[in-house]
């Protein structure tokens, strides 16, 4: 497969999607096809994520031949039916195209009858991404206090990560970007209800803001009610640069450059 460039400023990274979670029936049941619809977007790179450790090795599978797409390794707050086994995390997570920890965090909005359950694996992740010397992709709702005392707690900022999907508060974006962390938004930033998401939006720094589509969930406008596709990052972008009062170029030059910094990659 090859890897596709383009001569211009406007080019965008999906930070934050679930390639293998498509229905594929809209795309001619090929990857291939939403791969090339990103890249008519001029989304140029996609960090896929994990949210079961048995499921990793499907979704290395089935995005091998995309050398644009990295991975991450991690079980989802949410898919805690067992106990995470540390040394499985550490193992998968050693995989040659896996660039992160995650998606891991705490969920008490959807689960708050795990959370046990999540604070172990919580803080397994972290202590696998400080081995590895691996960011962490954080998943976090209505626990706020609990995931910046286990980031504290273990050492979080040594590795540093994203607070994926942001919905929460300035205070908490805040305390995480002086932990280190950057902040990454979905298409839930373009909402009608999210007014006090964007007013969060306009107060992250330059060198701290991702943006990503989550795929296949929460299709940003104007694509609301359709499977989201890593193309429609761009719309992310577009709805960013209105609301902090900056051109999409500069959203799109900003967020490559972040994401690359952050993964070290070229």
């Amino acid at each position: 497969m090859a890897v596709f460039c383009f001569i211009g400023v406007i080019l965008f990274i999906d930070s934050h999607c679930h390639l293998d979670r498509l229905d594929l029936s809209e795309f001619d049941q090929q990857l291939d096809n939403v791969l090339a619809k990103a890249d008519q977007a001029k989304v140029t790179d996609i960090l896929c994520v994990s949210v079961e450790l048995n499921q990793f090795q499907s979704m290395a599978d089935k995005t091998e031949h995309y050398a644009n797409v990295k991975l991450t390794c991690g079980a989802h707050p949410l898919n805690q039916a067992d106990a995470i086994d540390e040394e499985v995390l550490l193992e998968l997570a050693q995989h040659e195209r896996v660039i992160a920890i995650g998606e891991t965090g705490l969920d008490y909005f959807y689960a708050p009858e795990t959370k046990e359950l999540q604070l172990d694996s919580f803080r397994k992740h972290v202590r696998v991404a400080n081995q590895l010397n691996k960011p962490l992709i954080i998943h976090t709702r209505d626990a706020q206090k609990d995931t910046l005392d286990i980031l504290r707690e273990e050492k979080a900022h040594q590795v540093g990560g994203i607070l994926h999907c942001f919905t929460e508060t300035w205070d908490m974006a805040k305390q995480a970007l002086e932990l280190g962390f950057y902040i990454s938004f979905s298409g839930i930033v373009t909402f009608k209800n999210a007014s006090a998401l964007r007013e969060v939006a306009k107060q992250i720094p330059d060198d701290r803001i991702l943006i990503e589509t989550d795929a296949p969930y929460l299709a940003p406008v104007p694509h609301r009610g359709k499977q989201n596709q890593p193309a429609y990052v761009a719309d992310v972008a577009k709805h960013l640069a209105s609301i902090r009062g900056q051109s999409l170029e500069h959203i799109a030059e900003i967020t490559t450059a972040n994401y690359k910094r952050l993964f070290e990659l070229k």
